[in-house]
């Protein structure tokens, strides 16, 4: 009991830290919105906790399954610190921010090119948008991309060459897969298949259709201001991190997928085998 309150106090803990990163970064840079951003944040903290410390969870997925959720949180965390230090580098340089935002410069050119993510991105931008903020949301752009881009590699590694979910023990479909019904209709292999499909195919084309969606949005209700720090962050943290989640949501259900199969003809060969 001990145990599983403070591994979920730890989890709130790490989410409450997560929402409040760009505040902290960003502490008199930007405009004051601190006690929204704490209260958001209390509000996921108390909403993780409670689901970590339920023995059946309700929506978080693969939540016996580990590294899934933290390798997800690592990628999250790592998009929203490093995006939060380009933002504070914009007011207040540092060694560190310089650093970052060089990088982040390296790689946002390196994927600008036509008909890509960032330049899609940077295409979103309202035609008065100034040539410091083309460039730094081309910067938050790349360097957000190539950390999702990164943390996919990451877990196909780790799906292909660590054999994730099989050193976690036996996987109970239920259990991590909450909002998967198995008994929903048809045979669960095949409706494993089809939605793991749909999620990697959705999560490719997502970081080429959001822009375009923004684009839109903002040409028939109003421009989204990218000036400020905030909106920056979490607008360029989402482009990035959905369709990778997706994507990796996608590869960890065609995983399971293949555990089923495999284990359905080893079940099918001794059935031979004993009435042979």
């Amino acid at each position: 009991m001990v145990t599983k309150i403070f591994s979920a106090a730890m989890r709130a803990l790490l989410v409450w830290v997560l929402i409040v990163t760009p505040t902290l970064v960003l502490t008199g840079a930007a405009g004051d919105n601190s006690p929204l951003v704490v209260f958001i944040a209390v509000l996921a903290a108390f909403f993780t906790f409670v689901e970590y410390y339920s023995d059946y969870p309700s929506i978080v997925e693969f939540r016996f399954a580990a590294p899934f959720n933290r390798h997800r949180f690592v990628t999250i965390f790592a998009i929203v610190f490093l995006l939060s230090l380009v933002c504070k580098g914009i007011f207040e340089p540092t060694s560190l921010t310089l650093y970052v935002r060089h990088w982040g410069d390296l790689l946002g050119q390196s994927i600008d090119v036509p008909y890509s993510p960032v330049r899609l991105v940077v295409l979103m931008l309202n035609e008065n948008a100034s040539i410091e903020l083309v460039e730094t949301v081309r910067t938050a752009a790349g360097l957000s991309y190539s950390i999702s881009l990164l943390s996919l590699v990451v877990f196909v590694l780790l799906v292909r060459v660590a054999k994730w979910p099989s050193k976690s023990g036996a996987f109970n479909v239920w259990v991590n897969l909450p909002l998967f019904d198995p008994t929903g209709g048809g045979d669960v292999l095949v409706r494993l298949k089809r939605d793991a499909n749909i999620n990697i195919i959705f999560g490719f084309l997502l970081p080429f259709l959001i822009p375009a969606v923004v684009k839109t949005a903002t040409d028939l209700v109003g421009n989204l201001s990218m000036d400020d720090p905030h909106t920056l962050i979490w607008t360029m943290t989402a482009w990035a991190f959905l369709p990778a989640s997706m994507i990796m949501r996608g590869i960890a259900m065609g995983r399971i997928a293949e555990m089923i199969e495999e284990k359905r003809r080893r079940a099918y060969a001794q059935s031979e085998a004993q009435h042979a």
